[in-house]
């Protein structure tokens, strides 16, 4: 240490205890700006729930044959760094069945799961469960675990109330509504409604140029259910029917009533899978998942009436084979929309116009095979893909000036990953 830094040092000591406080035990010159804990710190962990197949793959092997095992185990919980986006193991929730879809609460202290069940062509009831979330360590306790209403739930979300939850079962072709009760557990179904129709053909209209990808319309499949941001309105795809369904839920009754009109109908073999509405509650996006398509709806939030405006690729322009879509997402500050392609394995980065349109920007590789979902940290900074047959997750920075997505190089482990989703334990509840 040279004469003026000593200096320097002496009276920085000296005017410290003037004011009472107690000098530092190390040389506070030689402390880096990044090995103090900033004043504003989160003082919890982040932490990522991932939802698996953890029972047999119904979707990879016939039914003539046993099947094996997915290589999930559960829910996997993991903790996030928040400055890196990169995940560490913080415990398993081991089920016998496969949480492939989950919901919490604006809470955080409840999470819910759909347990896919159903091998290829079966009809047994599945189940939803419902779990205490340690707002300590982020461990879970199971509450209960009661029927669907109908084979192979595939999706779970709450209503806005945070009174219900809204469940598709996907082999069942039906919808459900559950009542959460006082203490996060979930009741019997108040209602349930049937998908009725005229089923798809096997070819999508709108499929890639050369695609050998079959369409699940051999029956009625609802893929995905979910309310408007009001809650005034619940919305449901059935993938077989090509049809997107809205319904007014009576909150009293826990009772869907048809709306007036009762659907809007894609083109003929398309497939709808999922949806995501745009922060201001009048744009709506669906994915088709076998006709590799987004499709841009006006939402009237009176009414609840749909009106399509814009159909664009999900994939890169000149691409030509076979691909199934999963996830979509609009980033929170409603710029950027981001479309899932399994088999190409991708997501494709559209920007959004000032009127809803989507343009195409770019498209990102997952860093592995059938990313079947993906979801953002609650900063928005990072993207993680769910990439089900590489059974890892993959890590992406997001660039939210023009929405690419950049690797990380993190990667994490997880057997046959089908959801994310996460909890800030530094949030108050």
């Amino acid at each position: 240490m040279t004469p003026t830094e000593s200096s320097r040092r002496s009276f920085l000591m000296s005017s410290l205890a003037s004011m009472g406080v107690v000098p530092l035990a190390f040389p506070l010159l030689n402390v880096k700006a990044d090995e103090i804990a900033p004043a504003d710190q989160p003082k919890g962990p982040l932490l990522a729930y991932v939802g698996t197949f953890s029972s047999p793959l119904k979707d990879v092997l016939p039914t003539q044959v046993d099947l094996p095992p997915g290589n999930g185990r559960g829910i996997h919980i993991f903790q996030v760094n928040r400055t890196t986006g990169a995940m560490t193991p913080a415990g398993t929730f081991e089920l016998g069945t496969s949480p492939s879809c989950l919901a919490v609460n604006v809470a955080g202290n409840r999470l819910y799961s759909a347990n896919e069940t159903d091998r290829v062509g079966e009809d047994k009831e599945g189940t939803v469960s419902a779990f205490a979330i340690n707002r300590t360590n982020g461990q879970l306790e199971l509450l209960n675990t009661v029927p669907s209403g109908g084979a192979g739930p595939t999706y779970v979300s709450i209503h806005p109330s945070g009174r219900f939850l809204l469940v598709a079962n996907y082999f069942g072709g039906s919808v459900s509504v559950l009542p959460i009760l006082a203490d996060g557990k979930i009741g019997k179904a108040s209602d349930i409604k049937q998908d009725q129709g005229t089923l798809g053909p096997t070819q999508a209209v709108h499929a890639p140029e050369g695609s050998f990808a079959f369409s699940g319309h051999d029956r009625t499949h609802a893929h995905m259910i979910q309310a408007d941001p009001t809650g005034q309105f619940v919305l449901h795809v059935d993938l077989g029917l090509d049809q997107i369904f809205v319904w007014k839920l009576d909150t009293q009754s826990g009772k869907l009533f048809a709306n007036d009109p009762p659907s809007v109908t894609l083109p003929a073999g398309d497939g709808p899978r999922h949806f995501h509405f745009h922060p201001n509650g009048r744009w709506f996006y669906s994915i088709q998942e076998e006709g590799s398509t987004v499709v841009l709806f006006d939402f009237d939030k009176t009414s609840g009436r749909l009106t399509s405006r814009q159909t664009i690729s999900s994939l890169p322009p000149g691409y030509t084979g076979s691909n199934f879509c999963s996830e979509i997402l609009v980033s929170a500050d409603g710029k950027f929309l981001y479309a899932g392609n399994r088999l190409h394995d991708s997501i494709g980065i559209f920007s959004i116009g000032a009127t809803g349109e989507l343009t195409f920007v770019a498209d990102e590789w997952t860093r592995g095979n059938y990313p079947r979902s993906f979801d953002f940290d609650p900063t928005g900074n990072f993207l993680y893909s769910c990439n089900q047959r590489a059974d890892n997750i993959a890590v992406f920075q997001v660039d939210q000036k023009t929405g690419g997505l950049k690797f990380t190089g993190h990667f994490t482990p997880v057997g046959n990953p089908s959801m994310i989703l996460f909890v800030d334990l530094a949030k108050s509840k």
